[in-house]
């Protein structure tokens, strides 16, 4: 049987990642840290927006948290880029 939570918790864990390496990319300072604390507030005002709009048009919560899951994916790969 699937468990409702699992994905929440990957979605933790996941999270948990993008925040190490947004933290390593801030501690080197820079023009690189400044543009990645700006993303990281704009990222979390956009993501909470597509929450609640997918929960106001009938979407489920499992929804909400595959989409967060996709922007953790996207936040992962992108930093972790060379």
């Amino acid at each position: 049987m699937f468990n409702p939570f699992f994905s929440a918790m990957m979605l933790a864990v996941e999270a948990q990642r993008v925040i190490e390496l947004r933290l390593v990319r801030i501690a080197w300072g820079g023009a690189k840290a400044q543009a990645e604390m700006q993303s990281m507030v704009s990222e979390k005002l956009d993501a909470a927006a597509e929450a609640a709009r997918i929960l106001m048009t009938g979407g489920s919560h499992e929804v909400v948290i595959s989409r967060y899951r996709e922007h953790v994916a996207a936040n992962t790969k992108r930093l972790t880029a060379a």
